[in-house]
C-alpha cells in the first residue's frame, strides 16, 4: 500500500494543487494528426493517428523513445510538411548522427539560409542526460502540433532548431534501475553520461566529447538567438511541476538577465498557472548548507553547464527542469507547456530578442572588470517557496521504491540563493597571446568559434601571470583533476614568435574567451588541467595578455 512521505520542511499553509487543464480542442489537434492534412481550426477530436504518436503515448507512458524512434519521427515529420526539414548536426562518440529538425518558412535547412532569413532562431534541446527523457518526448509532440497547424503565427517570426536526443548513445543504454526513484517510465530509460562516461552538461568549456563539439559547431553555424535545454530534476520534494533557470554566470550580459527575470520567465509562469493550474518557479533545492539556515539554493554559475555557457556567448538561454516525482506523463506535459509559452513570448518579442543579442555582440568588454570566480548571493528578503510531499510506490517490475508527487503544497518562507556575485575579478585585456606550441588550446578555441589571428613579430608590452601556488583536486572529475592557480600579473615585454596567435577580446565571444583563458578562472583551460605540465610553482602561465586601456 502506498505511504505518504511529507517533504522534510517546516510546516506551513497546506493547500491542494489544482488539476492540470488542457482544452479538449487543443488536445484533439495534438493527438489527432492526419499526416497529409494541416488542421487550422478546432474540430471534434478525430481518432489518434498512431503514426504520429510518440512511443511514450503508444505505451501509456510506460516506455520512452529510442534513437531509431526519434529519427523515424523526424524523418516522417519532414516528409509530411514543407515547413519541417530533417538534417543532422554532428555525431556521437559511437558514431550516431545527431538528428535535427529545422522548422520554419525557409527554403532549405542550411545554416546560411536560416541566418539569412532574418528571423529569430530558437534552439530546443532534449536528452542531454539520457535518463531525463521528458524533453525528448515533449519536442516530438510539439512537432506534431506544428504539423497539425497549431501555432501558425510562429512561422512569421521564428525558425526552430529541434534536437530531441542530444545524448543519443546514453539513450540506448536503457535499464530499469537508471534514475533511482524517478516516477517512470517503468520500462526503463537511458543513462546520465555519454558513451565515454562524460556528463555532457559539464563538457561545454573543455569540449572533450564529440557531442559537445557538435553543439558548439551548431551554435557557430546556425547562431540561434535563444536556447532551451530540457531536463528532469532531482532532490527536494517541492510542489512545482517544473523549475527553470536563466544563465547564472555574473558575466552574462545584463540585458539577457533582465529580459528573462523581468519579462519572459514571470510571464510564462503566469500563463501556465492560468491555463493549466500548475506552479513553476526558479530552480532550487531546499537545504541548510554548512549547517546554516535553510534556503532555496540554485545550482552553479560555471559555464561548463549549458545555459551558463550559452549566456557567455551573448545568447538567451533557459534551463528547464521538470519535477522528477511527477508522473512521467505530467513531466512531459509540463515541459511541453513551458516550451510553448516560451515560444509564444519569443514570437511576440522577436524584435527585442534580436536587438538584445545584436547589442551584446557589438559591445566590447575590453577594460571591464569581470568575474573569474563567483559565489552564491542571498536574496534581500525571504521568499515563499512551495514545498510538497510524495507517495511511495513500488516499481511494478523490480519492486524498487518510486516516489510520486502528492497533490498537496505548503508555503515555507526562506532566503533564496538564486544568483551569483564575483568573488575574484580581473580586468579584460585587449588580447591574449597564445604560443604556437599550445596546439590543443588553439584547437579548442577554434572549436568554440573564437576568432584567432596571427601575431606580428613586433615587440610589445604584455602582462605575464606568475604562479605562487597550485591547488590540484585529489580526485578526478570528468576524467580530469581540476586545478586552481594563485599568483599575480607583472608587466614585461615580448616579441611574438612564428605561429603565435592573437585572441582579441573585442569580439562577440569576448566574455567566453575571458573565462577560457584567464589563469584563475574557475572553469577555464587551466582549471581543467590542459596546461598542467606547465603550471608549477614559480613558473609562469604560458598565455600572455595585452592590457586594455
Amino acid at each position: 500500500m502506498a505511504t505518504l512521505n511529507p517533504a522534510t520542511a517546516a510546516h506551513g499553509r497546506l493547500a491542494s494543487t489544482p488539476a492540470p487543464r488542457r482544452s479538449r480542442c487543443t488536445w484533439g489537434l495534438a493527438r489527432g494528426l492526419a499526416a497529409a492534412v494541416l488542421l487550422t481550426a478546432c474540430n471534434p477530436s478525430p481518432p489518434p493517428d498512431d503514426a504520429f504518436l510518440t512511443r511514450a503515448e503508444r505505451t501509456d507512458y510506460r516506455e520512452t523513445s529510442s534513437y531509431a524512434d526519434v529519427v523515424d519521427f523526424l524523418e516522417r515529420a519532414a516528409a509530411a510538411s514543407p515547413m519541417v526539414h530533417y538534417t543532422t548536426y554532428g555525431y556521437t562518440t559511437e558514431g550516431r548522427a545527431l538528428p535535427l529538425a529545422v522548422v520554419g518558412d525557409v527554403g532549405d535547412p542550411s545554416p546560411a539560409n536560416v541566418r539569412a532569413s532574418g528571423k529569430t532562431v530558437v534552439y530546443l534541446q532534449g536528452n542531454i542526460h539520457a535518463g531525463e527523457v521528458c524533453g525528448k518526448e515533449a519536442l516530438q509532440m510539439l512537432l506534431r502540433d506544428l504539423l497539425a497547424g497549431r501555432h501558425g503565427a510562429w512561422r512569421e517570426s521564428m525558425v526552430l532548431l529541434v534536437a530531441p536526443i542530444y545524448n543519443a548513445d546514453g539513450n540506448e543504454r536503457v535499464t530499469l534501475t537508471n534514475r533511482g526513484r524517478q516516477h517512470g517510465p517503468v520500462g526503463g530509460m537511458g543513462q546520465r553520461p555519454n558513451a565515454q562516461g562524460y556528463d555532457l552538461n559539464r563538457d561545454h568549456m573543455k569540449l572533450e566529447s564529440s557531442e559537445a563539439r557538435s553543439v558548439a559547431r551548431l551554435f557557430g553555424s546556425y547562431d540561434p538567438h535563444v536556447a532551451v535545454d530540457l531536463h528532469t530534476t532531482n532532490g527536494t520534494q517541492h510542489a512545482y511541476h517544473l523549475t527553470y533557470s536563466p544563465p547564472l554566470h555574473p558575466n552574462t550580459p545584463a540585458a539577457i538577465d533582465d529580459f528573462l527575470r523581468g519579462g519572459l520567465l514571470p510571464h510564462v509562469t503566469g500563463e501556465v498557472r492560468d491555463k493549466h493550474g500548475w506552479e513553476f518557479y526558479y530552480y532550487g533545492n531546499a537545504s541548510g548548507r554548512g549547517g546554516g539556515e535553510r534556503g532555496w539554493y540554485t545550482f552553479d554559475h560555471r559555464p561548463r553547464f549549458n545555459n551558463n555557457y550559452i549566456g557567455l556567448r551573448n545568447r538567451i538561454a533557459i534551463l528547464s527542469e521538470a519535477y522528477s516525482y511527477a508522473s512521467f506523463e505530467e513531466r512531459v506535459l509540463a515541459t511541453l507547456y513551458f516550451v510553448e509559452e516560451i515560444l509564444d513570448y519569443v514570437h511576440e518579442h522577436g524584435d527585442e530578442v534580436r536587438r538584445i543579442v545584436a547589442e551584446a555582440d557589438a559591445a566590447s568588454v575590453v577594460g571591464e572588470s569581470l568575474a573569474v570566480r563567483a559565489g552564491p548571493e542571498r536574496s534581500a528578503e525571504r521568499v515563499d517557496i512551495l514545498m510538497g510531499a510524495t507517495v511511495e510506490e513500488a516499481h511494478p517490475l523490480t519492486g524498487r521504491p518510486l516516489l510520486l508527487r502528492a497533490d498537496t503544497q505548503y508555503v515555507v518562507p526562506m532566503y533564496e540563493y538564486g544568483t551569483f556575485m564575483p568573488t575574484l575579478t580581473e580586468r579584460v585585456p585587449e588580447a591574449y597571446l597564445i604560443p604556437a606550441e599550445l596546439e590543443d588550446v588553439l584547437t579548442r578555441l577554434g572549436a568554440h568559434g573564437v576568432a584567432l589571428e596571427p601575431a606580428d613579430a613586433t615587440p610589445l608590452d604584455v602582462e605575464v601571470f606568475h604562479i605562487d601556488s597550485v591547488r590540484t583536486a585529489a580526485r578526478p572529475f570528468q576524467g580530469r583533476n581540476e586545478q586552481t592557480l594563485f599568483g599575480r600579473y607583472e608587466p614585461t615585454q615580448v616579441t611574438p614568435g612564428p605561429g603565435d596567435m592573437w585572441a582579441r577580446a573585442d569580439q562577440p565571444l569576448g566574455r567566453l574567451l575571458f573565462s577560457l583563458l584567464e589563469p584563475q578562472s574557475d572553469d577555464g583551460f587551466a582549471n581543467w588541467g590542459f596546461l598542467a605540465d606547465r603550471l608549477g610553482v614559480g613558473e609562469v602561465y604560458p598565455i600572455l595578455r595585452v592590457p586594455g586601456q
